[in-house]
């Protein structure tokens, strides 16, 4: 970035984008401050170290608020003043940030098969079963913040060997740690809901619809190919057993390599407290830099279908409007490139340039 940063500028422009203006006013002057004392911001871990994941600042611990709003700021300077690495860049699927996977609870209670479609992409997702070395245990459909990391991990690691089989560490610790995360014990510690969260994504069953040139396309079946599920030793001083590698299906990698979408993963580890704010981030980094000519009208009832069938109660729609302009903001904030204006009756979208550039 120039030397000449305005400060004020900046801010207005944050503020412009929907940023609070009291938190814009800090991103530009964090910003400002890493302009004048000449400052690398942290960054994770060297391509090749294993830790993708890691975060650009602070430990990945749960936050309340006030930290998460700290790391939005600290990543929103560190992604505009230091260019993204080969470490900084993960892939998803190019229909995955059409239409995301479940992101709370309350969408997969009592279900074993949710659907999402919007436009020319759809997503199923059915619940699968695990052999446990005794029995097949059902497993629940995944959801939240996990599932997105984890698979965004094992995309990025087939991406960038060419190769469906990804080794994923020997322990489940380690593999958090690959993540950037910290391992915690208990019923409802880290380990037990990654756990859950990672059994569940190899189990399950997806089918990816879409259209392009006029034709129409669909990918059915399960991603994982192969996971030794987590079977727990029969005696205490036995470690529970891990699988060592993941292997994607063969369609699944196949159609994974020509339709990768690069996201920056700086981005995506700061809003790992939202889901709905990665699905909108991954929305945004895969349309944007497609739009030519005249910006596009994105309205309220084709957002909700796209990212808002969970809402429910006495008025979903201002509940998911409310939500998802707050979504918005964090995510503004860690792609400053992106071109969103509110308007009535929903947003527009201008031509912008992709966080990851293409190659």
């Amino acid at each position: 970035m120039s030397s000449l940063f305005d400060e004020d500028e900046y801010a207005r422009e944050l503020a412009d984008k929907g940023v609070d203006p009291a938190k814009a006013a800090e991103i530009a002057r964090r910003t400002a401050t890493v302009q004048k004392q000449g400052r690398r911001p942290r960054k994770p871990a060297a391509a090749g170290s294993g830790n993708l994941f890691a975060p650009p600042v602070r430990s990945p611990e749960p936050k309340r608020d006030s930290s998460l709003i700290a790391d939005l700021i600290d990543s929103s300077a560190t992604i505009l003043t230091d260019a993204p690495s080969g470490s900084d860049i993960a892939y998803l699927h190019a229909i995955l940030c059409q239409v995301g996977l479940p992101r709370g609870p309350k969408a997969v209670q009592g279900v074993s098969v949710f659907e999402r479609v919007c436009g020319g992409a759809a997503l199923r997702v059915t619940a699968g079963a695990l052999w446990n070395g005794r029995e097949l245990v059902q497993q629940p459909i995944p959801y939240g913040a996990n599932p997105r990391l984890v698979l965004a991990w094992l995309n990025t690691q087939a991406v960038r060997t060419r190769s469906p089989v990804i080794p994923v560490g020997d322990s489940a610790a380690e593999f958090l740690r690959m993540l950037g995360k910290e391992s915690t014990g208990g019923k409802n510690g880290t380990l037990t809901s990654f756990r859950k969260q990672i059994q569940a994504l190899a189990a399950c069953h997806m089918t990816l619809g879409f259209s392009a040139a006029g034709r129409a396309y669909t990918y059915n079946g399960q991603p994982v190919k192969q996971f030794e599920a987590w079977i727990q030793p029969s005696n205490e001083h036995q470690r529970a057993l891990w699988p060592g590698v993941v292997t994607f299906s063969d369609d699944y990698y196949k159609s994974l390599i020509e339709h990768a979408v690069p996201q920056d993963v700086r981005a995506m580890y700061a809003l790992k407290g939202s889901a709905l704010a990665m699905d909108i981030y991954a929305m945004l980094a895969e349309r944007l830099h497609r739009i030519s000519g005249r910006p596009v009208t994105l309205h309220w009832k084709s957002l909700r279908e796209q990212f808002g069938q969970e809402y429910h109660g006495i008025d979903p729609d201002k509940d998911f409007k409310k939500a998802f302009l707050l979504a918005l903001r964090k995510v503004l904030a860690v792609y400053p490139k992106a071109k969103v204006q509110q308007v009535m009756g929903g947003l527009l979208l201008y031509p912008s340039p992709p966080p990851i550039q293409y190659k």
